[in-house]
Formats: C-alpha cells, sequence, structure tokens
C-alpha cells in the first residue's frame, strides 16, 4: 500500500507553504483553533476576520470550488494536503466555514443562476457571514420535526419560529432556514429552504453563554420575517431533499477536518505530562501513563488511515462510504477522552482557568475539557451516529 501523494499534490503542497511562510498566520489565544462552535470574542473574532482576508486575498479560500465560482477548482487530493498545512502552521480558523463547506457546496447544486451570482462571491470573501438554522427547542435530533411556519403572502415569504444552537449567528448576515410551508403534509414534505437576510425586522439573536464562557451558539427568533420568494432554494414544500445535501456535506467535513486536530492533541497531551512533576520525575515517566497516550496515539492513526481509505473510494470515483459517521463519532470520543486524561494527569492544576496564572499549557486543557462535549452533539449526536453505523452498515436490527 502506498501512502504517497501524487507529485501533483507535492507540487500543490509546496506552492501553499511557500505562500504561508510568506504570510505566517501569527498565533493569538492559548487555544487559536478556535471554531464557528466557540466563540473567541470581539478581538478573537477580529483576529481570524482578518486572517480570511489574508486567505481570500491569496486566492486560499474555498479551494475546492469551481473556478467559476472563485475556487481553485483543486481535486480532492491537494484538498487534503492544503489541511495538513493549516494544521502544521496552526492557522487559525476561517470565519465563514459553514458557508463555505456546507452552504457554497448546497447553492452550487440547488440555487438558480441568479442565486448563485448573488451569494457565492460573498461568501468567500466572507462580506456576508452565514448560520444553519435548522434545530429547534421541540425536534431534538429529529430536523424534520421542526415547527417554523413560512406562509406565502404575495411575492413573500412571512416566516414564525425559533432556531437553537445556531452556531455564529450574532456574527451572520444570512442564514439557511427550514421552514414548514405545508403543515399538513408528511413530516419529511411539506418543507422548504430559505434564504433568510438576518437584519430583516423580526429576526432576534439571543446568545447562548456555554460553560466555557463563550457565546458561539444562539437562539434565534422569527417574529413576522418577510423574506422574498426569490430566496426559495430547489421547489417549494420538498427543501428536504436540500437539507439532506447540506446535512450530508457537514458530516464530511467533520469527520475529516477533526481528524488531523486528534493526533495534534495526542502530541500535545504527551508534552503535557513530561511537565507534570511526580514522585521525583514527570508523569511521562509512568508506564500506566505512557500507555493510556499510546492508545490515543492509535486511535488518531487508525482515524487517519480509515480517513485514507475514504479518499482511497473518492479518488476512484466511488460514492462515500460509511467511514464518515464512524469517524464523526470516534473523532468526538477522542477529543473527549484526550481532555478527560489531561485533567487527571493535571490535578489540582485542572482547576486554573484557560490563561491563568500558573496554570500549566496555558489553561488550555481545562478549556478544552469543558467545550469538548460539544463535539459529541454538534452534527449529529454521538447516539445518532451509532444508530446510523449499527442500522445501515451493519444491518443490525432496529433497537
Amino acid at each position: 500500500m502506498d501512502f504517497k501523494y501524487s507529485e501533483e499534490a507535492e507540487a500543490f503542497r509546496q506552492e501553499f507553504r511557500a505562500w504561508l511562510d510568506a504570510n505566517p498566520p501569527g498565533h493569538g489565544s492559548t487555544d487559536d483553533q478556535i471554531g464557528e462552535f466557540m466563540d473567541a470574542g470581539s478581538a478573537g473574532w477580529r483576529r481570524h476576520l482578518g486572517w480570511h482576508r489574508k486567505m481570500h486575498s491569496g486566492g486560499w479560500v474555498g479551494i475546492t470550488w469551481p473556478k467559476a465560482y472563485g475556487g481553485r477548482g483543486a481535486k480532492l487530493e491537494q484538498s487534503i494536503v492544503f489541511g495538513e498545512e493549516l494544521a502544521r502552521v496552526k492557522a487559525p480558523t476561517l470565519v465563514n466555514g459553514l458557508g463555505i463547506a456546507l452552504v457554497g457546496p448546497t447553492l452550487m447544486h440547488w440555487a438558480t443562476e441568479e442565486q448563485k451570482k448573488r451569494y457565492l462571491p460573498r461568501i468567500l470573501s466572507a462580506e456576508e457571514i452565514w448560520c444553519q438554522g435548522y434545530s429547534e427547542p421541540n425536534a431534538g435530533s429529529d430536523v424534520a420535526a421542526l415547527q417554523t411556519r413560512a406562509v406565502e403572502d404575495g411575492d413573500d415569504f412571512i416566516v414564525n419560529g425559533q432556531k437553537v444552537w445556531t452556531s455564529g449567528a450574532h456574527h451572520a448576515d444570512m442564514c439557511i432556514l427550514l421552514a414548514r410551508t405545508d403543515p399538513a403534509a408528511p413530516k419529511h414534505k411539506g418543507i422548504s429552504y430559505l434564504l433568510v437576510d438576518m437584519h430583516t425586522p423580526g429576526v432576534t439573536v439571543k446568545p447562548l453563554v456555554q460553560i466555557t464562557g463563550d457565546r458561539g451558539f444562539n437562539e434565534v427568533f422569527f417574529e413576522d420575517v418577510r423574506v422574498p420568494r426569490k430566496n426559495l432554494v430547489g421547489e417549494k414544500n420538498q427543501g428536504w431533499q436540500v437539507a439532506v445535501t447540506t446535512l450530508a456535506f457537514e458530516r464530511s467535513s467533520i469527520g475529516s477536518g477533526s481528524a488531523r486536530d486528534t493526533l495534534t492533541a495526542v502530541r500535545e497531551l504527551a508534552a503535557l505530562a513530561r511537565q507534570i512533576p511526580r514522585n521525583g520525575g514527570t508523569a511521562w515517566d509512568d508506564g500506566s501513563v505512557r500507555q493510556q497516550i499510546a492508545s490515543f496515539a492509535c486511535q488518531a492513526a487508525a482515524l487517519r488511515y480509515t480517513n485514507l481509505r475514504q479518499l482511497t473510494r473518492r479518488l476512484k470515483g466511488l460514492p462515500p462510504g460509511p467511514e464518515g459517521s464512524g469517524a464523526k463519532l470516534v473523532v468526538s470520543d477522542l477529543i473527549l477522552g484526550t481532555a478527560k486524561f489531561a485533567m487527571e494527569l493535571l490535578g489540582p492544576f485542572s482547576q486554573f482557568e484557560q490563561d491563568a496564572p500558573f496554570a500549566l499549557d496555558g489553561g488550555k486543557w481545562s478549556y478544552r475539557m469543558l467545550g469538548s462535549r460539544m463535539m459529541t452533539i454538534a452534527g449529529g449526536t454521538s447516539e445518532i451516529q451509532r444508530n446510523i453505523i449499527g442500522e445501515r452498515v451493519l444491518g443490525l436490527p432496529k433497537g
């Protein structure tokens, strides 16, 4: 088995590496790999926005998008190399990740030419930040149980309802919104996919403060919000098909992107063990500690090779296999497991908050621990992923 990348991919790596060397991202907070589920505050947001704009000016945003829509038309293998190079320099995340990974590809597939010309360029440049209006308070993990209504009124839809856990809504200019346009239709029918301007009168965003102190999640209320009918994507009452397309992009982006981070986290965990005094030496001198970290390293390596297997399938022109759900589940468990073990190693030092005086490693492990449960919920709960694997991959009977 050959794990080497093609010459074309390596040439792409060298081109991007040269650009990164000439445009180093610099480093801000102790844990600067902040995502859309967390919020770095106004200073952090400006930093990430600035990095996004620098990347965009260099032509490095949305590299897999077709050139006709402002991308580079990069191949799948090149996109993997691209992610590896960003991880190498510990670059900040871009501010419009949801727009780039989910909204843009969905619009390319379903939107009208007018909609594509209107929205796609502004996604790449971050002129318009996007959020996702799917989850609702009473729907749980069943997106199709949504109750937000959209009633036609002339050339508009009038939207009333509530969404919750809406990542980045406090920064967002636009929202992909699922709303029920035919209440009498079966659950997965009668749903429409709308593009909503978040600055429209009647839209209210309220932050949900997390245990980390971050405000990345939000509640969003819609009260008689007018949405032009031209903002309907796909057919009226057929929005579930469009929504599933978005969900497919979401699953793959979470599983593959976070896999690289787990290897980095395991290395950092090993470095932490070498810092912690224990019995006249360090925690690393304890064989049981090394064994547990080695177990995490094996899981991270297995995850990497599973993703390479998925990559091989796609390079051969085959459809994505079950690896996506498996990778997402393993990533979630591994992030949680490394954070919990770091708390055990730190002992009393685990109580120090991020950037607190005397905190080891800048206190980033306590921050990660508090935020690690998020990954077991976001993008489909771990319980849902296990159901998918059991029923659709292994063919087990429903419980």
